[in-house]
């Protein structure tokens, strides 16, 4: 079972994907491994880079381990929703808007629908029913995935704040720029790729995951192996077992094509 990240992993951060890398992807597939997407996208944000790569049949993570799919090519979408897990976001909602009044602020709710307090840049966020809502509204709503955007603050300072104001309740990953994601206490990509592990009746220690990301630290953590991509950031890499190239220098197909190998 491999369990691969999109962004800066699979993708780079213009959304190329690279056709050694989109071989790669499928031939392992083709082997008869389990190749799982685990992303922090919404599931409308994943299903068209599973078109990308081909990947019809299956599992993929969403929303950092909130939506689970499961891949079926006979469903009306070509996916099911397997598993939605959300919380009660009015609490940190309101003591995160007392520390970062003007940021822009986002819910996922468990259709995969975003309710946001202003327009994020365009590419950010998208999927059919987005919408401007209010605060109140966000509050009351329930949530599989809160998203904080402040580009006025750096990544490390979302990282102090969240360590001096306490998240009880929820789960965060603070991404590469000023970008903070809350997902429902104890859920992940790993704790969902657990759930999925146990139906396909994989053992622990025939598992993979390849990431770059804040938000892969707990998947390499569950994985047998874990491998960070070159472009990873240090505090990162040192959760991996193997460092591979960046994604510019498709780091994602030397670790696979080494499974193809052997």
């Amino acid at each position: 079972m491999v369990a691969l990240d999109i962004d800066g992993t699979i993708l780079d951060h213009d959304q190329v994907l690279t056709d050694r890398v989109r071989q790669a992807v499928r031939s392992v597939a083709e082997l008869g491994v389990h190749v799982i997407i685990a992303t922090g996208r919404s599931l409308y944000e994943t299903v068209p880079v599973l078109d990308r790569l081909g990947l019809v049949t299956g599992w993929a993570v969403c929303s950092n381990g909130s939506v689970t799919l499961r891949l079926d090519p006979m469903s009306p979408n070509g996916y099911e929703v397997a598993d939605t897990v959300t919380f009660d976001p009015a609490d940190v909602l309101t003591l995160l808007r007392e520390h970062l009044p003007t940021a822009l602020y986002a819910l996922e709710n468990g259709d995969g629908d975003f309710l946001l307090t202003a327009p994020f840049p365009e590419g950010e966020l998208e999927g059919p029913h987005t919408r401007v809502a209010t605060f109140e509204e966000l509050k009351s709503e329930a949530a599989c995935r809160v998203v904080v955007r402040s580009p006025e603050h750096t990544s490390e300072d979302f990282l102090a704040l969240t360590r001096s104001i306490g998240l009880n309740g929820v789960n965060y990953a603070v991404g590469w720029t000023a970008w903070l994601d809350l997902a429902p206490s104890g859920v992940s990509k790993a704790s969902a790729l657990e759930v999925i592990r146990g139906r396909l009746a994989v053992d622990a220690d025939a598992t993979l995951a390849v990431g770059d990301g804040r938000n892969d630290i707990e998947m390499f953590g569950w994985a047998g192996r874990a491998v960070a991509m070159g472009n990873a950031t240090d505090d990162v890499k040192v959760h991996a077992d193997v460092i591979t190239g960046s994604v510019a220098d498709d780091g994602l197909a030397d670790v696979l094509e080494k499974i193809l190998e052997r």
